[in-house]
């Protein structure tokens, strides 16, 4: 871990977890040899990186810390972070900035398209920080993203992470409407973690949001994931698989957590690539088209390829 001192500043900085800063330190074991990774340094890596700041966009990548980041650049593969860098919510896992945000940016939907355009992306994936602070949760945002890329980039797939939006009438409606070809909305964790992993999200309304993306449009692939290591049992992890199958849920996701700074929830356990295969073989048998499982799984993790099995999946069953 590094620590950078300003000390030309006069302006004293905001810390990017203002409501973390009091807590204790939370110390998680050393990572084993299996969750290591190389440093970003490639050509690739860095005309990505290039293209992304020309646009003046926001990357999960960078602002969550993915530990893929360094492989996915390399390939010209970002996800677009719409809305900002700083999210409502002060979830315990997240690296995200949180407080409150600025206004939206009228042009980001077209800047968001024309990097996607500039990277030649066949699939893009799109995802936001949480905006309690907007009537809409950033609905209307979302829609206009997906149609601004359609509009520059007809043949390219568009998958979709979003927040919740919870308590906000007609969001949801608003998003599907525009039909992205992926739906995502993460669980996290199982739902005896919520209180000290998630503690502004509700549960049942995350299943529930998923479910009603069926329910008005069927064709839409549906996708949702979770992080393993954060004191949840085997039993509940098979128990989130039933409750999203029973939404009808087509793609799932399963990750390690990673501790982002010794202010985040610590990790309780770093689970072994074999019970990841396991948990990936009971998944398929749950039902799922597609099941992605292992330490460095993560939710927009080679989503390009991934969307073409989710397709082939889809037509071998007849569906």
């Amino acid at each position: 871990m590094v620590t950078i001192v300003d000390t030309l500043s006069t302006t004293p900085l905001r810390p990017r977890h203002p409501e973390k800063v009091n807590r204790p330190d939370a110390v998680s074991p050393p990572k084993p040899d299996w969750i290591r990774v190389r440093a970003p340094n490639t050509r690739g890596y860095a005309d990505t990186r290039r293209i992304v700041k020309e646009n003046g966009l926001v990357t999960v990548c960078e602002e969550a810390g993915c530990p893929n980041i360094g492989e996915c650049w390399d390939k010209k593969h970002a996800t677009f972070m719409i809305m900002g860098d700083t999210c409502t919510r002060a979830c315990a896992f997240c690296n995200v900035k949180t407080g409150m945000p600025g206004a939206l940016e009228a042009n980001e939907p077209e800047y968001v398209a024309e990097a996607t355009s500039k990277l030649g992306l066949a699939h893009v994936v799109v995802t936001s920080v949480d905006r309690d602070d907007l009537a809409d949760g950033g609905a209307e945002h979302f829609a206009e993203t997906i149609r601004a890329i359609r509009a520059r980039c007809p043949t390219t797939t568009i998958e979709i992470l979003t927040p919740d939006f919870l308590r906000k009438d007609g969001a949801l409606e608003r998003v599907v409407a525009a039909k992205p070809d992926v739906f995502n909305h993460n669980l996290e964790t199982v739902p005896s973690r919520y209180l000290t992993v998630r503690p502004g999200a509700r549960y049942f309304h995350s299943i529930r949001l998923l479910q009603r993306v069926k329910e008005m449009d069927p064709t839409i692939f549906t996708k949702s994931g979770i992080m393993v290591g954060l004191g949840e049992e085997r039993h509940e992890v098979l128990q989130v698989m039933d409750d999203l199958r029973s939404a009808e849920v087509d793609f799932l996701t399963i990750g390690q957590y990673l501790q982002p700074t010794r202010k985040h929830h610590a990790v309780m356990r770093y689970v072994p690539p074999d019970e990841f295969a396991g948990y990936e073989r009971v998944a398929y048998t749950k039902g799922f088209l597609m099941v992605s499982a292992s330490p460095l799984t993560r939710s927009s993790h080679h989503a390009g390829e991934d969307f073409a099995k989710l397709q082939a999946a889809r037509v071998a069953r007849g569906r």
